[in-house]
């Protein structure tokens, strides 16, 4: 009796052990990267292996990659970025333009060094496309857009200064109908609630200088003509019209829509994104430097 007991208790501590390894070795470190300019960058780390840096668009926080940081850090090192002004990253005065921003995002690719695949969501791929215009692709194995402007056409203009407006009209207002704008499946309030909460810790003022920064530019085929890198363009329906810019400019892209998804389209369909990403990134490191 007191055998099978003790083989009993034996395997409850492993059990209790291999848990104890899967939650730590799963939960992504909080850590600060301070850029040249003085302002602290927060981003989060996780797992090992070939690098991935994923960048949130407007007000968003790192930890909108949840899905991806848990997902690929079994087998990638997963960084994901809180631009300056946004998420943990200081409250910055200055700076809070596409080129500074892709500087930003360079000086943390720069202290990787290794080569790294960046993964871009929303302003996300406007800054990604500034870097590649600003900095080449030095270090840059493979460029990920996903759900952003190639070229802005009046509609989507209209769209950016009527969120202006509301901005500066009720920010709380503004910020809860974005959010729940952003995906088309339903999400758990409290989920929602953190992503509205995330996105508010931006300042009203430097939320429209983000935004009105992002629509200044309308055309961005010339800094995407520069990358000679592979690019996998992700985009839900409404952006259809944008892949066809792109292949314009890019045949060699490889181009995803996601029909039954909204602009968060990796939290939305989580699964099938994750996998497409997987399937390109394959090809990615399985190429010959």
């Amino acid at each position: 009796m007191w055998r099978y007991l003790t083989l009993l208790l034996f395997f409850l501590f492993l059990i209790l052990v291999t848990q104890s390894f899967t939650q730590t070795s799963a939960s992504p470190r909080s850590l600060f990267f301070t850029a040249s300019d003085g302002v602290r960058l927060h981003y989060l780390q996780a797992g090992s292996g070939p690098t991935i840096i994923f960048v949130p668009g407007w007000t968003m926080p790192a930890e909108i990659w949840e899905p991806q940081i848990e997902y690929f850090s079994s087998r990638y090192k997963v960084l994901a970025l809180d631009p300056r002004s946004q998420g943990g990253s200081d409250r910055a005065n200055d700076g809070n333009y596409p080129e500074k921003r892709a500087q930003d995002i360079k000086e943390f690719v720069d202290q990787c060094q290794s080569e790294v695949v960046l993964v871009g969501w929303s302003m996300g791929v406007t800054e990604l496309l500034n870097y590649a215009n600003q900095f080449g692709t030095t270090n840059i194995r493979a460029f990920v857009l996903v759900d952003g402007f190639v070229q802005l056409d009046p509609k989507w203009r209209t769209f950016h200064w009527s969120l202006i407006k509301q901005i500066q009209e009720d920010r709380a207002a503004q910020t809860a109908q974005f959010v729940r704008w952003m995906y088309k499946k339903p999400q758990p309030e409290d989920y929602l609630q953190r992503v509205i909460a995330a996105s508010l810790r931006t300042p009203t003022n430097t939320a429209v200088a983000l935004m009105a920064n992002l629509i200044r530019q309308d055309d961005w085929r010339s800094m995407l003509a520069k990358i000679d890198k592979p690019v996998f363009y992700v985009v839900r329906l409404d952006f259809q019209e944008q892949t066809e810019i792109l292949r314009a400019t890019l045949p060699s892209a490889r181009v995803e829509v996601f029909e039954d998804a909204g602009h968060a389209l990796f939290v939305d369909d989580s699964e099938r994104f994750n996998n497409s990403l997987q399937g390109f990134l394959n090809t990615v490191w399985a190429a010959k430097p």
